[in-house]
């Protein structure tokens, strides 16, 4: 991934362990992912008002394909 690609949320996730299933099957299928989280959600495993919310970002260009990968679930 380029640091120049704008990076969109395709799906979020409730822990870092979905998310993280999440991010491996978009690169199964060849599409870079990333996490963002806060970092004392995965610490505390907490997920009161979004504190333990994941965000899973794909570059811009890749998000329709994204999105397909996330609904042949």
């Amino acid at each position: 991934m380029k640091a120049s690609d704008e990076l969109v949320v395709v799906y979020k996730a409730q822990g870092i362990t979905q998310a993280e299933v999440i991010k491996s099957k978009l690169e199964s299928a060849g599409i870079p992912a990333l996490l963002k989280y806060e970092s004392l959600g995965p610490v505390l495993a907490v997920t009161i008002d979004g504190l333990g919310e994941v965000q899973v970002l794909v570059p811009k260009p890749r998000e329709d394909e994204a999105r397909e990968v996330l609904q042949e679930q």
